[in-house]
């Protein structure tokens, strides 16, 4: 089964491509949208995957879902892609000019029934928030439960070519008014990559 791991930095799935050697196939897309819709992209018109997966780290809106959890993402939306009418948002979908919420293609339970994660819906933004007022107006439009600065673009590339894919990440810290001494982005990334790991052999032995 040929698979594609694909992640915007190298330090997050470091444990995963340690164990896995050449046994598969990863893209680091750098952070952001553009670059992971163009890296990922031009990888897939190289190669037909079995599955493609994209592995990261990710903030949480809700309370309920603490650091170190690990998701399967259901939707991610392209939060900020829209037009400003003064004090209102009008997303792209009401412009007219195209989607902006997608989905992956297949679920963890189709590829490997053993495994089961909390599901979560998920923003994807250019700039992580930290500011309560502008929080408070994306959960009240949206009610997203985590962003990440990749997500809706790696569903957006796959859709284009029809490939089967899926998201899986983990909470690093909670969206709130920046305070770096309370993320734990090494207990997200040991999390991640332990299930990543898990699954992945599981699947290259079915």
């Amino acid at each position: 089964m040929l698979i594609l791991v694909v992640a915007a930095t190298a330090p997050e799935i470091e444990p995963l491509t340690r164990h896995f050697g050449n046994k598969i196939d990863v893209l680091i897309t750098g952070a952001g949208m553009v670059p992971t819709a163009f890296k990922l992209g031009q990888q897939l018109t190289l190669r037909k995957y079995d599955l493609v997966i994209n592995l990261g780290i990710a903030g949480s809106f809700d309370r309920n879902i603490e650091p170190g959890y690990v998701l399967e993402i259901t939707e991610d939306t392209f939060s900020e892609t829209g037009a400003q009418d003064d004090e209102q948002f009008i997303p792209i979908t009401t412009l007219g000019f195209g989607e902006n919420t997608f989905k992956p293609s297949t679920t963890l339970e189709e590829v490997e029934g053993n495994f089961y994660l909390k599901k979560a819906r998920a923003i994807t933004v250019n700039t992580v928030h930290g500011h309560e007022a502008s929080i408070k107006k994306v959960q009240d439009r949206l009610n997203p439960q985590l962003e990440s600065m990749e997500g809706a673009a790696f569903f957006y590339a796959c859709q284009q070519v029809n490939a089967k894919c899926m998201q899986i990440r983990a909470v690093s810290n909670y969206v709130e008014k920046r305070n770096r001494a309370s993320w734990q982005i090494g207990l997200a990334i040991k999390n991640l990559n332990t299930f990543a790991i898990d699954l992945i052999d599981a699947i290259i032995n079915l």
